[in-house]
């Protein structure tokens, strides 16, 4: 059975940061596009940052010079870098998973800025 599982969410002060990362029980994980999104109260799941399997990445235009997304294939792991977080980044984040017809998400891991 296919398992993301997140790690790293926690509070954070604004202007702080923290580290997600999901490890993926994928079989061939390079071949896979791995993403964040994030759910905040009320709002639909949007996409924050995605990562193809050669290491391109896109952002939300929301986090861009904040957020960095990474992967190491050897781990089977992606990560998610989160510099000068705002009070607007509190949501729960998700690890997606996507190849072909393959679609996994992770459990999520709650996000919060607060002072």
């Amino acid at each position: 059975q296919v398992q993301l599982v997140e790690s790293g969410g926690g509070l954070v002060q604004p202007g702080g940061s923290l580290r997600l990362s999901c490890v993926a029980s994928l079989t061939n994980f390079r071949w896979y596009a791995m993403a964040w999104y994030r759910q905040a109260p009320g709002k639909l799941r949007d996409l924050v940052a995605i990562i193809t399997g050669l290491g391109n990445t896109n952002y939300a235009d929301s986090v861009k010079g904040r957020f960095t997304i990474s992967r190491d294939n050897t781990k089977n792991t992606v990560y998610l870098q989160m510099n000068n977080l705002k009070f607007e980044d509190t949501a729960v984040y998700y690890c997606n998973g996507r190849s072909r017809g393959d679609d996994y998400w992770g459990q999520g891991t709650q996000v919060t800025v607060s002072s």
